[in-house]
């Protein structure tokens, strides 16, 4: 299946209140690896900014008045997105207004056509009692966010996607249970080790003089112990003597 890294900007935090999506980031995931096939948007919303939003995204309604209104740009989304895994950080929220988007223009649940992963849920889950916001969330998985400055869509989607791979970073993430044994080459080929071709493993025999120095040393240690496990002796046999 198809992964798609999806985060939405609006024009404040409850689709119910009457805000709107006024940009759409995705990325697109093909077997955990962004293939390049992004999909980004701005809409103009047909509505004002809550206060404080307009600080958050940067955006203005100056800058999206030129801007498609989602109607627009609808078709293109869903076959962007259709049959794909949606990746969202706080599904809920994301899901939320695109669902309603959906609904203004009478078009059928989204949530219909694509499957949904929260990382969010799988952040508590995996960090309970923790912060887990995306920022919270680069800092500890080591994910560098020092480019974002602002929220935007398409930025997002970009920093959660590196965190969504390190959140579910694992063995297949260095070749194992990859088909045919393949794994990334430095170059960044895929390769497949050949048994083969592959070298004997070097044979390592101990010299004389190397395996008398160690009997010289079990000696002193039997001496100076009294006993000596490795003759066979158990530790219960040597206390009863």
């Amino acid at each position: 299946m198809r992964q798609i890294v999806l985060d939405t900007e609006t024009t404040g935090l409850e689709w119910k209140k009457g805000n709107r999506v006024v940009e759409i980031g995705c990325v697109e995931l093909l077997e955990r690896r962004p293939s390049g096939n992004n999909f980004h948007r701005y809409l103009k919303p047909d509505c004002q900014f809550e206060a404080g939003a307009q600080e958050v995204t940067g955006l203005s309604l100056e800058f999206l008045a030129d801007k498609p209104r989602f109607e627009e740009v609808v078709d293109e989304f869903l076959a962007y997105v259709d049959g794909a895994e949606l990746i969202i950080h706080n599904a809920a929220f994301d899901m939320g207004f695109l669902e309603n988007e959906m609904a203004l223009l009478g078009r059928g649940p989204l949530a219909g056509r694509v499957r949904v992963t929260d990382t969010l849920a799988m952040a508590r889950e995996r960090f309970p009692g923790q912060r887990n916001s995306l920022d919270a969330l680069c800092k500890r998985l080591g994910v560098d966010n020092s480019h974002r400055h602002l929220h935007g869509g398409l930025l997002d989607a970009q920093i959660l996607a590196d965190v969504y791979i390190a959140l579910t970073s694992g063995q297949e993430e260095i070749g194992f249970g990859l088909p045919e044994s393949e794994v990334m080459g430095a170059a960044g080929a895929v390769q497949a080790f050949d048994a083969a071709v592959l070298l004997p493993r070097p044979r390592v025999v101990a010299t004389a003089s190397e395996l008398q120095a160690h009997q010289a040393r079990l000696e002193r240690l039997r001496k100076k112990a009294g006993h000596a496990w490795w003759d066979g002796a158990r530790p219960e046999e040597v206390a009863g003597a």
